[in-house]
């Protein structure tokens, strides 16, 4: 009987540019919010559930169905975040206008109104910031930000420290103004894209796909040292993974390997490219790019170059015995 998490990594997780392109199109309409998730799985069913392998007992297949749901449901929230981090970019300097910011702050946060203190007695739970943020067709935690580091400015415009900042953001309960830190919470945990809470998931996600790419070596028996390892060796940048001895994928020889929690659009797998991926080619030589939550089809077009991309990790590895003379990376000088 195969394992669970063989049937999770075989499911095709790729799109094609005119798949993409259909799913970013409806994202324009979408606000950072946790009904986003429900209205991106009712508008693509297709993503919620794919047949198990034919050869999967039943027990495996359901296990199977579960994760193929869950995981295509994150390639969905992967893009949909991707998107409107483009979008938040784009409109950033308009949202941080000093005026802009003033009027929000004055108009939803007076410190000396008595309607407004009235207001939030009888309705304290009323959820003033979001429902602010979604009207300005902003992140809820970037607004929770922005109106945050506005009450905290002091009386001759000095602005809060950093630390102070995010400290308050990441435990609303140590903001004085209790009605702001409610909001402030509600803003945090309704935001998808953004935010102390959603940076903690991704980490958490990274981590966990790294572990798993670690236990996918370690089951096939393969000799790597890892991003901890190459550091203590003196690298600075590097690979999640380099191959001890290389191997071969689909044909293409691979002496490392980087692990993305993550869809690979366009823009993100560019940047990868110039920032990270041909580095490693200079120093390492061909690789291998795990995108755990699929990647636009057309850009696996490198291969020939030595950069190879897959969605899960590769089933028809063969081992490079003749590379073994070779040995690990040296020491950096």
């Amino acid at each position: 009987m195969q394992s669970h998490a063989y049937h999770y990594n075989q499911m095709k997780m790729t799109l094609s540019r005119a798949e993409y392109k259909e799913i970013v199109r409806w994202t324009d309409q979408l606000r950072p919010t946790r009904q986003c998730m429900k209205t991106l799985k009712e508008r693509f069913p297709k993503f919620l559930y794919r047949p198990p392998l034919a050869n999967a007992s039943p027990c495996s297949a359901c296990s199977s169905r579960n994760r193929t749901a869950s995981h295509s449901q994150s390639t969905l929230l992967s893009i949909f975040s991707l998107e409107y981090q483009k979008r938040t970019k784009r409109t950033f300097s308009r949202h941080h206008a000093p005026e802009v910011i003033d009027g929000h702050y004055q108009r939803h946060w007076p410190e000396s109104s008595s309607r407004y203190l009235s207001g939030a007695k009888a309705h304290p739970a009323a959820p003033v910031l979001l429902e602010l943020a979604n009207k300005a067709d902003l992140s809820p935690a970037l607004m929770a930000r922005i109106i945050l580091e506005r009450f905290l400015q002091g009386p001759e415009g000095e602005m809060p420290s950093k630390t102070v900042l995010n400290s308050m953001l990441k435990e609303p309960s140590l903001i004085p103004d209790p009605i702001l830190a409610k909001n402030i919470y509600q803003c945090t945990i309704n935001d998808c894209c953004y935010g102390p809470l959603v940076d903690c998931i991704k980490h958490a996600i990274g981590q966990e796909h790294e572990v798993l790419l670690c236990d996918k070596l370690k089951e096939r028996n393969l000799s790597f040292l890892d991003e901890n390892q190459l550091r203590v060796m003196g690298y600075d940048k590097t690979p999640d993974i380099i191959l001890e001895v290389p191997i071969a994928v689909e044909g293409h020889i691979v002496h490392w390997i980087e692990s993305k929690a993550s869809f690979g659009d366009d823009h993100s797998h560019r940047t990868y490219l110039n920032e990270q991926f041909w580095s490693y080619w200079n120093r390492f030589g061909p690789g291998l790019v795990i995108y755990w939550y699929g990647f636009i089809e057309e850009l696996d077009c490198q291969r020939d170059r030595g950069i190879l991309l897959k969605d899960g990790f590769p089933a028809d590895i063969v081992l490079c015995h003749a590379a073994q003379q070779n040995g690990p990376p040296h020491q950096p000088q």
